[in-house]
């Protein structure tokens, strides 16, 4: 059971260790929503947060990069003839 407990002017929340730990955000910023007359509290993500591993972990697995030769390969055209 969570309450509201008074800190200097403001108010604040306990939340329980287990629920913490359920929902991995100790330690983490937290992004608090209000919706249907409730509060979500959310890890906040970050943009692009974790690209760069994912990236790296993506070209480690695949050794070698697939290059295709179909577009590389392809003559370059223009517009010039189409109808617009």
């Amino acid at each position: 059971m969570v309450h509201l407990v008074k800190i200097g002017n403001s108010q604040g929340i306990r939340i329980p260790k287990v629920i913490i730990e359920q929902s991995q955000i100790e330690g983490k910023e937290l992004k608090l929503q209000v919706v249907n007359n409730g509060l979500l509290v959310s890890p906040r993500i970050k943009a692009r947060d974790g690209w760069k591993e994912s990236i790296n972990k993506k070209l480690a697995d695949n050794k070698t990069e697939q290059i295709d030769h179909e577009w590389l390969d392809a003559t370059l055209t223009t517009d010039e003839e189409l109808d617009w």
